[in-house]
């Protein structure tokens, strides 16, 4: 195991473009850290800038004490997980597995003992003897991951590994691989687009945009308190509604203002934006936390139903609110009756609102 220090990482291409601008990060020994963000983020970039397959153009990589900058993949210490799977089809599986530790002229009876234990972990032990072609794309994914595995590297990478997966495997795939962290207590850095798959494996996840760290932070964290409002808006399903506002009031009364509506922000949120009044903001609030029922800081508005997706447990209910159209999640009893083009009276519970500031959209309200 090993922690990977990132200081000021940098990658630029041989076109002057610049994929990753001076990333900052520390990853602690045996922690699961996720990079997540959109395509073309330059999550996978910065893995790969760890992992040694791509060239770094400025900053320090370390693996555990180790400066690692000019050394090749092979002698990092890391073992990498692709997307593709990347198997032998000529190869069985045993011999997948063991290929890495053959090509160190490993003794036989070591192989044979890291082979048949990573694939008692990963309930490989009835294919070994099969070919990738007779395996499904689950029993492929975890052979990948035993490869990594017999290597006993000091960190694993792993770049979406499920994404070639369809939806029920993935969910069970990624509860194995999060079974397999914990037993292993292994350092691992994960790459996924999905904020599903970061949020509910994840230790700590790194919001990346544009090739820049938005925020590192627990799962919960991320999701109470986000940093800025690409974070707000990019965690969480479905996105936290946003709104063009102003900060109006004096003394104790501080209200957002969105075209003729005032929106009474509760006393300790508006302590904290008081010195914005005057200012145009972002008004940001998750679905969660829009409602049809009434409570003590909650500020009512009219929308019309647009469409009403009911989810079994639960509906999403999207409907028009100043101009834009607002996405609230609520009880299945309080929405079966709701209809298209109804006029609807919607609470906003906004103890749990968030203001960003409307230039550097930093959240103000934290």
């Amino acid at each position: 195991m090993a922690k990977v220090f990132l200081k000021k990482v940098e990658k630029v291409y041989e076109n002057g473009f610049k994929a990753v601008h001076g990333v900052d990060l520390e990853i602690n020994d045996g922690e699961f850290m996720v990079f997540v963000g959109p395509s073309g983020c330059a999550k996978s970039t910065t893995l790969r800038m760890i992992a040694g397959l791509e060239e770094i153009s400025g900053g320090e990589v370390y693996i555990g004490d180790k400066l690692v900058n000019n050394i090749p993949p092979k002698d990092r210490g890391i073992a990498m997980v692709f997307q593709n799977y990347a198997l032998y089809p000529h190869m069985t599986v045993y011999e997948n597995m063991a290929f890495s530790l053959k090509i160190k002229k490993t003794a036989k009876n070591v192989i044979d003992e890291k082979v048949k234990e990573a694939a008692k972990i990963l309930d490989l032990e009835t294919v070994l003897n099969r070919k990738p072609k007779e395996l499904s794309g689950g029993q492929r994914q975890r052979v990948a991951v035993g490869r990594a595995i017999v290597r006993d590297p000091d960190v694993f990478l792993f770049d979406e590994p499920l994404s070639n997966l369809d939806a029920k495997l993935r969910v069970h795939m990624r509860v194995e691989i999060s079974k397999l962290h914990k037993r292993l207590k292994s350092t691992m850095i994960y790459v996924t687009h999905d904020q599903v798959e970061a949020m509910t494996m994840g230790d700590r996840i790194c919001v990346m945009n544009l090739g820049k760290i938005m925020q590192v932070d627990t799962p919960l964290n991320l999701y109470s308190y986000p940093a800025n409002k690409f974070v707000a808006g990019f965690i969480g399903s479905p996105a936290m509604n946003f709104l063009e506002g102003e900060l109006v009031g004096k003394n104790t009364y501080v209200a957002v203002k969105i075209g003729d509506i005032e929106l009474a922000l509760p006393q300790n949120k508006g302590d904290k934006v008081k010195k914005y009044l005057g200012k145009k903001i972002w008004f940001g609030i998750r679905p969660e936390h829009i409602g049809l029922r009434e409570c003590n800081t909650s500020a009512a508005v009219n929308g019309v139903i647009d469409v009403v997706e009911h989810m079994g447990n639960e509906s999403f209910v999207y409907f028009n609110f100043a101009g834009s159209q607002f996405v609230a999640k609520v009880d299945i009893y309080d929405s079966k009756d709701l209809e298209f083009g109804e006029n609807k009276k919607f609470m906003l519970y906004m103890e749990n609102c968030h203001i960003f500031d409307f230039e550097s959209e930093e959240n103000i309200s934290l």
